[in-house]
């Protein structure tokens, strides 16, 4: 159990598998984090699907009964800060961090199959770019509760909702279902449990089919308009735009964009 990576063709799969309720350990982290790395870097696969084992949860965030796996907090931060093995570097706490600061520029596909709680959420704002939920979905986000506030969910929650709605959910915990987050744009589409892994493949197999360079140009421009002044944005467009053109045209691919009625 922890972190299933599985490649077929040109799209990969991350399975968060742990026990009926999909909970992340500490060496999961480094192990999503590793296989992410490795799904940036491999030129073969185009397209991920994020998803969680079974049908009962997509992933209820972190152990909290264990959060330090098998060390005491003072070995946990000790770990931290002087890493001196390859079993203490997997165990320290920060690798879920380092993991949502990885650029990615490859489009991540998530199919919520349940619940996704605390860091379960934190992780699906992170690393889908599409999502499609089972009825039994829903984003809860109650570390308030739990006098754990501050664990990233809502920096990257204000940037994909209206603030009132995530101050709801932030300072309230309360929960999102699937119908409500489909409507605020956080889910793309509801489908049956029986669906749901088929329609993630539909929508991953048709993202592969297109140009892999064209699909990089847009997520990253996508991805870092988020966090740029409308000229800088136009600026960054306009350059990609510029790169992939040359590249095109020196494999002798000149050739111009259809129109909409073409």
């Amino acid at each position: 159990m922890g972190i299933r990576y599985e490649k077929d063709g040109p799209v990969a799969t991350f399975t968060i598998e742990n026990g009926k309720v999909n909970a992340f350990t500490p060496e999961m982290h480094k192990e999503l984090h590793d296989a992410v790395r490795e799904f940036c870097a491999d030129r073969s696969v185009h397209v991920g699907i994020l998803t969680g084992a079974g049908d009962k949860a997509f992933c209820a965030g972190d152990d909290i009964k264990n959060p330090h796996g098998h060390q005491t907090q003072d070995k946990a931060m000790t770990a931290h800060f002087f890493p001196s093995t390859p079993e203490e570097a997997h165990l320290r706490p920060g690798w879920e961090r380092e993991l949502r600061s990885l650029e990615r520029f490859k489009p991540i596909v998530g199919a919520i199959n349940g619940p996704a709680v605390g860091m379960g959420a934190i992780y699906m704002l992170n690393l889908t770019d599409i999502r499609v939920a089972s009825p039994n979905a829903f984003i809860g986000l109650p570390e308030i509760a739990y006098g754990m506030a501050g664990a990233g969910g809502s920096t990257q929650l204000a940037k994909q909702v209206p603030p009132a709605v995530a101050m709801w959910m932030v300072l309230l915990g309360e929960r999102m279902p699937a119908e409500e987050a489909l409507k605020h744009d956080l889910f793309n589409e509801v489908v049956p449990q029986d669906r749901l892994m088929a329609r993630a493949r539909e929508l991953a197999d048709r993202i592969a089919s297109l140009p892999p360079i064209s699909v990089r140009v847009e997520m990253e421009v996508t991805r870092r308009a988020m966090d740029l002044s409308r000229n800088e944005a136009l600026n960054l467009t306009s350059h990609l735009y510029r790169l992939q053109r040359a590249a095109l045209m020196s494999k002798g691919e000149h050739q111009s964009l259809p129109l909409a009625d073409d």
